[in-house]
């Protein structure tokens, strides 16, 4: 293969990255454990904040075993900056802010976090996965379910309303089968 604008390949690999964060955050919010192991090569390691330090295949396991049914969760990435170290080295900083439904002692509650990673990516055969991610903490809120869907202006009755769900059943699995 012909060696690319180095311009043009530094964006490539940029956007290459934000896609292996992106993926892992669809694999937590759907519960695609097949997403969520390809974001971490097999020697990566994991800091989570506080609550999880060693190697990522552990928290993946981990989290596999949560996730199915952990309720509503949704992710955002923002803020996203990433430097390249080189052509197979990169330092992610980004900003993941987490809207959850959980249930604790029967009681469920909406809770909102902002955390900040800091992912070392490593690029191996072509492709961008995380080789080390350190996390912390920056903020939590934590309040009553209210869900009123615009006080009826989105809908009166919400259960007419197609929801997100975990893997088979979200839109992003089903559209695509409904495509072919």
């Amino acid at each position: 293969m012909d060696a690319r604008d180095p311009e043009l390949q530094g964006l490539l690999d940029k956007k290459a990255i934000e896609e292996a964060l992106l993926r892992f955050l669809r694999g937590c919010d759907r519960a695609d454990a097949d997403l969520i192991e390809r974001t971490y090569w097999p020697d990566g390691w994991e800091d989570h904040g506080g609550t999880f330090d060693g190697p990522a295949s552990d928290w993946i396991a981990t989290i596999k075993a949560r996730l199915p049914a952990a309720g509503l969760m949704n992710h955002l990435l923002t803020n996203l900056l990433i430097e390249l170290e080189g052509p197979n080295r990169a330092t992610a900083e980004s900003y993941i802010l987490t809207a959850t439904r959980p249930t604790v002692d029967g009681q469920t509650f909406e809770n909102r976090v902002l955390a900040r990673c800091v992912d070392q990516m490593e690029k191996r055969g072509g492709e961008w996965r995380i080789l080390r991610r350190t996390m912390c903490w920056e903020w939590n809120e934590t309040r009553e379910v209210s869900e009123t869907w615009a006080r009826g202006a989105i809908a009166t009755d919400p259960s007419t309303l197609r929801r997100g769900a975990k893997k088979p059943d979200d839109i992003i699995y089903t559209a695509r089968a409904a495509a072919n």
